[in-house]
């Protein structure tokens, strides 16, 4: 178990910008209007934010937008930025990281730690705990953690397991380094990479390098064709891992900090689909008026889908009073983590749309 305890760090604000583009799944043309249904049903999905993927829009746009509103309803000064996370696996360019490209775009201080870490729908709550380890021994003031994914880029039209569930977003978290007025931060985190191929893009890196047979459009049968460049993933070993791996990690958070979950105002299940959420749900014990949805109207953004969630259902409650939440992911890698986090009255401006 790799465990975080964070203090004298105060989540200050939160903002999100997905695209303006929305394609609808009862559009979708490889299925019947039953199968679509049948399938709305099971993942929640009804439509997405999907970014044209012609260069235009960039995960890194969405967080920029996202956070330059939100520097900016801050009042914070660029220059007193001192940490800068981009989480991600769909990066602006191979080398160098996309961290470095937004510091420069939006003007940063030099003066400032920006790096990248490639990970998936774990990402928020890695995010997380990196920048609050970083900061809470004063030296670093201010971060900003961004967390988003442009991942329907991975999306064969042809896999109709995999087109109609993946959405875009891109969203921002500003931390401060608070000795006294701080909000107390737990996390505990899992990896397992013997579970690498579940969830896989196989050609395009260093291991299996673009060839020519990387774009051939290969039949998998059941309704299923993709490139070797298109996401891959095992529905099934998913679920298993999650089922088993997901609550006993929560579970033990709980223990360690010795935490009551009576206490949680709301439990924030990564958007993954809504069938495998409700099954998370019940097993790990929270009523569903505690654990809200959006996934209906942006699919699955990967990271983004628990900052996402709290601009789009908790905003008013966020800005007025303090909560205590609770949150789960897991994603590709294996990679998965839970988490408490404490907010009281922050900053979080209304979704914004590229």
């Amino acid at each position: 178990m790799s465990f975080l305890n964070i203090k004298n760090v105060k989540v200050r604000g939160i903002a999100a910008c997905v695209p303006s583009r929305i394609e609808e799944n009862r559009d979708y043309t490889r299925l019947s209007h039953e199968e679509i249904e049948k399938y709305i049903q099971t993942t929640g999905v009804e439509r997405r934010h999907c970014a044209i993927h012609d260069g235009s829009i960039c995960t890194s746009d969405l967080c920029q937008k996202a956070a330059e509103k939100l520097i900016d309803e801050l009042g914070w000064s660029k220059s007193d930025i001192g940490l800068l996370l981009f989480v991600s696996h769909t990066a602006d360019y191979r080398l160098p990281a996309t961290a470095c490209v937004l510091q420069d775009k939006m003007g940063i201080t030099k003066d400032c730690l920006a790096f990248d870490i490639t990970l998936g729908c774990s990402g928020y709550l890695l995010g997380m705990g990196t920048a609050g380890s970083l900061l809470q021994n004063g030296t670093i003031k201010k971060a900003l953690v961004m967390v988003g994914n442009t991942q329907s880029e991975y999306a064969s039209y042809e896999d109709r397991s995999m087109y109609l569930l993946l959405g875009d977003a891109g969203t921002v978290t500003a931390l401060e380094y608070s000795e006294e007025d701080y909000d107390e931060m737990n996390f505990n985190y899992l990896t397992d990479g013997s579970g690498r191929a579940s969830v896989i893009v196989p050609d395009g890196g260093s291991r299996n390098p673009v060839n020519d047979k990387s774009f051939i459009l290969e039949d998998y049968g059941d309704g299923i064709k993709r490139t070797r460049l298109q996401e891959k993933m095992d529905g099934a070993e998913v679920f298993s891992f999650a089922i088993h791996y997901v609550p006993k990690n929560f579970k033990d958070l709980c223990e360690r900090i010795n935490f009551d979950k009576e206490a949680v105002d709301y439990m924030l299940i990564h958007q993954a689909n809504k069938f495998l959420c409700e099954k998370l749900r019940k097993k790990i014990g929270f009523p569903p008026e505690k654990c809200p949805y959006n996934i209906q109207e942006f699919g699955n953004t990967s990271g983004a889908t628990i900052p996402l969630l709290m601009v789009t259902n908790l905003k008013k409650e966020l800005e007025s009073r303090p909560l205590t939440l609770c949150m789960t992911t897991i994603g590709v890698g294996f990679s998965l983590g839970s988490g408490c986090i404490k907010t009281n009255k922050i900053v979080c401006p209304d979704l914004l749309y590229l």
